[in-house]
């Protein structure tokens, strides 16, 4: 096999992985949701939330980017549009990736865990990250991709009928499919189906503030704590991530945050310590941070995977500046994957990949001296 014989199947090979991982392949027991054929008169079905009319046209005011569009443009997230002076969300009911997920693959390690949360995407983010894990479905619209015919009632019913307790918007983002989530959030929520968001945090404060009535838990991406590297490896600014970490705190929502640690990116110990700071002295001390390894995908290819040992480092300082749960994630058969009770220091929760091997918690509290660890147990 020749060099460009073996990187055109490395490439194949990982594009079938990401289609799995983003759960682009169907589910056993989905055959009866029926696919939708692309095109407009399927998307454009919901009028957007959060618009105002401008001199220059209409402006969407779900994110920072707050896009400014003209008849028949679309915004930089590839899910909206005006048609006939209104702004439509692309993505309603038209999931192209729907899957039965465990919840610590989000990863949430103290929310019900065990449990199973069914999953849902559809195409468009609001962020362009070099490293993008789910490009194949992130960085294009809702009238490219295949989709499920899945409207938020039938998304509740699928999650009851797979007995999940919980329904994730995940995936791609979900502030760009917002009405989707939220109407969909606002029946789960009627049934005691939990919602779940894995986000960037790229939204703007009110819009956040009203999903957070309807959303019991969210993981969000802090890819760094520095501006540049935030604008060259995201498009995305910084502050207003934080802005929303501390609305999802006050609104009570259960946060866990993840920082992917990119070589020559993201893994400056010296940024590393300033964002274990400012969370510490915000009030994350409680909030589990998992601290991600890099493997090499979509435009950073170049890159080798994270070292251990840099992870390892993170989760040291981490603890230093006086956080309580620090995971390090995508390292398989590492135990800091565990959770341990920061009184008395023994294994609480054990994990062996997304299974649950060991659970030393009652109601919530360590079973030897009776530490509260800080979760949604129940």
């Amino acid at each position: 096999m020749t060099n460009m014989d073996f990187d055109n199947s490395k490439r194949i090979f990982i594009k079938k992985c990401l289609a799995i991982s983003a759960g682009i392949a169907s589910l056993p027991g989905t055959a009866v949701i029926n696919r939708i054929v692309p095109g407009e008169q399927s998307t454009l079905r919901r009028v957007a939330m959060f618009q105002e009319e401008t001199p220059r046209g209409i402006m969407c005011r779900i994110c920072p980017n707050e896009c400014v569009l003209k008849e028949g443009e679309t915004s930089k997230c590839n899910n909206r549009r005006v048609k006939d002076s209104k702004l439509y969300t692309m993505a309603f009911g038209n999931p192209c990736s729907v899957n039965i997920d465990p919840i610590e693959k989000k990863p949430l390690y103290h929310f019900l865990p065990g449990s199973r949360a069914y999953s849902i995407a559809t195409a468009g983010c609001n962020m362009v990250c070099l490293n993008c894990q789910n490009w194949a479905i992130s960085q294009t619209s809702p009238d490219k991709t295949r989709n499920y015919d899945l409207m938020p009632d039938k998304v509740v019913n699928e999650a009851i009928t797979n007995s999940c307790r919980s329904i994730a918007y995940t995936y791609s983002e979900p502030v760009t499919f917002y009405e989707y989530t939220y109407e969909t959030a606002v029946l789960a929520k009627r049934t005691g189906i939990r919602n779940i968001v894995k986000s960037n945090g790229y939204i703007n404060a009110d819009p956040l503030k009203k999903l957070c009535s309807v959303i019991d838990a969210a993981n969000i991406d802090l890819k760094s704590f520095n501006d540049s590297t935030y604008l060259r490896l995201t498009g995305g600014k910084l502050q207003p991530v934080l802005d929303s970490l501390k609305i999802y705190l006050n609104s009570g929502v259960w946060l866990e945050i993840t920082n992917l640690v990119i070589p020559k990116w993201s893994d400056n110990i010296d940024e590393i310590a300033a964002m274990c700071k400012w969370l510490s002295e915000n009030g994350f001390k409680d909030t589990p941070l998992h601290f991600s390894r890099f493997h090499p995908l979509y435009k950073l290819e170049q890159l080798p995977p994270t070292p251990v040992e840099i992870l390892r480092n993170a989760a040291k300082v981490a603890y230093s500046e006086g956080l309580k749960y620090v995971y390090i994630g995508n390292v398989p058969g590492n135990e800091a994957s565990d959770t341990r009770c920061p009184s008395c220091g023994i294994t609480v929760i054990a994990r062996q990949g997304y299974r649950i091997t060991l659970n030393n918690l009652e109601a919530g509290k360590c079973n030897k001296c009776g530490y509260e660890i800080k979760g949604v147990w129940n």
